[in-house]
């Protein structure tokens, strides 16, 4: 039990971490921790003000470019890393707006949508990815977990996790993905009848 905890740990990271390493994505550095002499985690309030902080240079820039989605994109980036995940949202839709094709932008606005409490939009928005590229590992790793944790759909999510790894042999999380897919068939098999 303590191994599919770690395994679906590591995955609801992944889910959070989005499209880092797509190509159109920049990569953000989450905000630094507040400094004090307790060393507290930061609040939601404290995060806020972070990402604010951190992304006031890249507002800046829209002002005068409202339309550029990698601009646009790299904002939601910061926001979503600080939780902020409903202002995370509205610039990866504005992003959309401008490139509906971006699929890293798509599956970590799915994302955020997830952590709203969206599980019909996240899964919606994912589902349009893969009209896009039909391939996209991040994608289809976040169908699934959003498939099983969101819908309670084991089906599901073992179909998505099983294409993944149809398309990508050599996955660099293979293992992790068989061991869920491993798992969510046992549980599927344990199941109490009624």
């Amino acid at each position: 039990m303590a191994s599919i905890c770690l395994l679906v740990g590591l995955l609801v990271g992944y889910l959070a971490r989005g499209s880092a390493g797509v190509a159109t994505t920049s990569q953000v550095q989450p905000p630094a921790p507040v400094a004090s002499a307790q060393q507290h985690m930061p609040s939601l309030e404290d995060m806020k003000h972070m990402a604010d902080k951190q992304a006031e240079p890249l507002l800046t820039k829209v002002q005068s470019d409202p339309d550029n989605a990698d601009l646009l994109n790299q904002i939601g980036n910061i926001y979503r890393a600080s939780h902020q995940f409903q202002t995370a949202a509205s610039y990866y839709n504005r992003s959309l707006q401008a490139n509906p094709k971006n699929v890293g932008a798509r599956t970590d606005l799915a994302s955020c949508l997830y952590y709203q409490g969206d599980v019909e939009g996240a899964i919606a928005q994912l589902e349009k990815s893969l009209t896009y590229d039909p391939k996209h590992a991040g994608t289809l790793l976040n169908l699934g977990l959003i498939r099983w944790k969101g819908k309670n759909d084991a089906a599901g999510a073992i179909s998505a996790w099983e294409m993944l790894l149809k398309y990508h042999p050599d996955y660099e999380n293979k293992e992790t993905v068989e061991e869920l897919i491993a798992d969510v068939k046992n549980q599927l098999a344990v199941k109490p009848s009624r």
